[in-house]
């Protein structure tokens, strides 16, 4: 059995070895014989300075090639390559040796030939394998190939029948193992980093190499943690990257790399890996959206993260002054999140959040959060000195909203005009004073704004109250001349004034009646007119705040006697407001009688009783109730009768005229007592007052209709 040589001991990272070459190809031969031994690396030229060794012994530094005829073990190295593998090479003086082709590598063919001193007196060769024949040959081959050798301690050996002329023996070589060289060396797996730390890549090279002679061979490799095949699996290149190594991916790691054809798998040794955890440090907690900008009703988001930190984290988080977390997470993350949905005001306080990675939780500042909350609904109140609002009075219109952060600021509206603004820096409710007028009257409301949205209050109602005015009385006879018996109205009305009004009538300040204005206005009280009646009217005014009394209307009366009419002419009465006129009077009366009784011709006109009796006042009067008195140019109006008393010094003897003048222009149905020219143009009434019956006991008295006589007076007077 041929010896080995123990191989050397090769240094980690050393380049790819060197490999030797005989010629012949033969790693046995007859002794005498010379070999060529060529040291080879993986580049194509030659090398000029290979170191030699034989059977470990240095042969010092020698060119590439070398003629050797000495058995033993020989090695080479050359300065870009590690040593190369030991190859015995034996030189016999046997008379049949079993040669095999060199080199040979793992899953190559080999060759081997039965060669003998005196080879044409071989006639028979069989070759064996660990003692057993190999059938498969034929008996007259001088080689034989063997598909795929694989490196083991199989021996192989052959015999030789030899014929001479005198005799017939067999031979048998010495055994031979073949030297099977290594296709590719075991692989070896590296871990750069070497000691990762987690959370980083980690890259894993599965490291082997093919002899320069063998390199068209395809190599696949793959890599395994524990029993488990990692992504892709099998593949043609070397190297594969995690991504990111964590605590938990510790353990044995391995690779594998196989030729394809023909099929030889090698594996490496397995290795750990140790991966660094490093510890988390500055914790920071982060609120979005930022401070200030954090609406109730909104999401808050609490972001939580690490400067420094690997692994698997877990981060919680916390609101100062309660116990339990508000979330909790585990992630291999430097920062993690935590949405609190709809924010209301009760979240407000401090919060802060929390971070381990097995090394001890670590706590980041508390910040205080404080949500902006709209303002609600503002409600408006409006302040008023009385009861009733009235015109002057300094009135406070009072807006608060319940809820909001401040500060606010509330805008003042009247009939949607704004009025003016105020703000609320702490919160609370503002004060907006007003001044009333008669315009201030309508709707009220305001709004309270903090920039989240202007809210507006209900519409506020105020009325204001405003006082009346001294109220403008006027009368309003029924006809051109009023007359006792005839309807006269009294209008009095204001010019300002909230309603309802009540207005009163006064004659010589007693209550004539009242009249109510509900809508305000004026208000008129008709009175039928007696000769009491004469006298001085007025009237008020009053709408809760106090009564204001009109200028007083003077209007006389005088004492009037339905006894007796007499139609005088208007030229009579200057004869009658003189001495010498009474007794023309008396004289006329006494005509006028005379032709009653006669059948002279009758008066004028006869006047109703109504015609009778008239009223008298001291001024003008404008029959418009919304005129103040005096204000009906003089054109327009019919000139107002005169009343005065005639006493002719008998006690039992008054008269009473009534004159008027004719009217110069205006609507003749406004004046019928004008005539035409053939007529009388104007007529005095005198009543002639005698002594009552009951004066002269059982004395009869004369008809009333006969007291009264027609006085007409002459034209002249008239034109007076």
């Amino acid at each position: 059995m041929a010896s080995t040589c123990p191989l050397l001991a090769y240094a980690k990272g050393t380049p790819p070895k060197a490999f030797l070459l005989l010629e012949p190809p033969w790693s046995r031969t007859f002794k005498g014989e010379k070999v060529n031994l060529t040291c080879k690396d993986g580049h194509s030229r030659a090398q000029r300075y290979v170191s030699w060794y034989y059977n470990r012994i240095p042969l010092g530094s020698r060119p590439g090639t070398i003629q050797i005829d000495k058995s033993g073990y020989y090695i080479c190295k050359t300065p870009r390559s590690s040593f190369s593998d030991p190859v015995r090479v034996e030189f016999l003086s046997d008379w049949l040796i079993l040669q095999a082709s060199h080199p040979v590598f793992e899953g190559d063919d080999v060759t081997l030939r039965c060669q003998g001193k005196e080879e044409e007196d071989i006639y028979e060769k069989t070759y064996y394998k660990n003692k057993e024949e190999m059938r498969q040959w034929s008996q007259y081959q001088s080689e034989v190939r063997i598909h795929s050798v694989s490196r083991d301690n199989s021996e192989y050996y052959c015999t030789a029948s030899v014929e001479t002329l005198w005799s017939l023996w067999i031979e048998t070589s010495k055994p031979l193992k073949i030297q099977v060289q290594e296709l590719f060396p075991k692989p070896v797996l590296r871990v750069r980093p070497s000691q990762p730390i987690e959370g980083n890549p980690v890259n894993l090279k599965c490291e082997t190499w093919l002899p320069p002679p063998r390199s068209y061979i395809w190599l696949q490799f793959c890599f395994f943690r524990e029993d488990k095949v990692l992504e892709p699996g099998w593949s043609n290149s070397s190297e594969l990257q995690i991504p990111t190594m964590w605590s938990e991916d510790l353990g044995f790691y391995w690779c594998q790399a196989k030729t394809v054809t023909p099929n030889i798998i090698k594996e490496s040794l397995r290795s750990q890996i140790h991966v660094q955890r490093i510890p988390v440090s500055d914790v920071n907690l982060e609120i979005q959206p930022p401070e200030g900008q954090l609406i109730e009703g909104g999401d808050m988001v609490l972001i939580c993260s690490v400067a420094k930190g690997t692994g698997t984290i877990a981060f919680s988080w916390h609101r100062e002054g309660t116990e339990r977390s508000l979330g909790r997470k585990m992630i291999r993350a430097m920062s993690a999140e935590l949405r609190i949905a709809a924010v209301r005001e009760q979240d407000a306080g401090r919060y802060y959040c929390s971070a381990d990675n097995i090394q001890g939780p670590i706590l980041s500042k508390r910040i205080r959060v404080t949500p902006r909350i709209p303002a609600s609904h503002p409600i408006l109140t409006v302040k008023t000195p009385r009861a009733l609002a009235v015109v002057g009075d300094m009135v406070e219109l009072c807006c608060e909203a319940q809820r909001g952060s401040p500060p606010i600021l509330y805008r003042y509206y009247h009939e949607d005009v704004i009025l003016g603004t105020n703000s609320a820096p702490s919160g609370g409710g503002a004060s907006f004073n007003l001044c009333l007028t008669a315009e201030h009257s309508g709707n009220y409301a305001c709004e309270a704004d903090n920039n989240l949205g202007a809210q507006r209050s209900k519409a506020v109602m105020l009325s204001i109250t405003v006082p009346v005015s001294r109220p403008v009385l006027a009368l309003n006879p029924a006809g051109p001349q009023a007359v006792v018996g005839d309807l006269l109205e009294l209008h009095c009305e204001v010019q300002r004034g909230s309603p309802p009004i009540l207005y009163w009538f006064y004659h010589e300040d007693i209550i004539l009646g009242n009249t109510s204005a509900p809508s305000g206005g004026g208000a008129s009280f008709n009175l039928s007119l007696t000769t009491e009646h004469s006298g001085n009217y007025s009237c008020g005014a009053d709408n809760g705040l106090g009564v204001q009394r009109s200028y007083m209307v003077t209007l006389n009366f005088t004492g009037l006697s339905t006894s007796k009419v007499i139609h005088i002419t208007v030229g009579v009465i200057g004869c009658l407001l003189s001495v010498p006129g009474l007794a023309a009077t008396a004289y006329l009366v006494s005509y006028f009688r005379t032709q009653r009784k006669s059948g002279g011709p009758p008066a004028t006109g006869t006047p109703s009783p109504k015609e009778h009796q008239g009223p008298s006042w001291s001024g003008p009067f404008s029959t418009d109730p919304y005129k103040p008195p005096h204000s009906e140019p003089p054109a327009m109006m019919e000139l107002q009768p005169v009343y005065s008393n005639v006493n002719p010094g008998d006690d039992n003897l008054v008269y009473s005229q009534i004159w008027s003048s004719q009217q110069t222009s205006g609507n003749p149905a406004r004046s019928p007592r004008t005539h035409r020219k053939d007529e009388e143009p104007a007529v005095i009434y005198s009543e002639l007052k005698k002594a009552q019956p009951e004066d002269t006991a059982g004395q009869a008295y004369e008809d009333p209709a006969e007291n009264y006589e027609n006085l007409p007076c002459a034209p002249s007077a008239l034109d007076r």
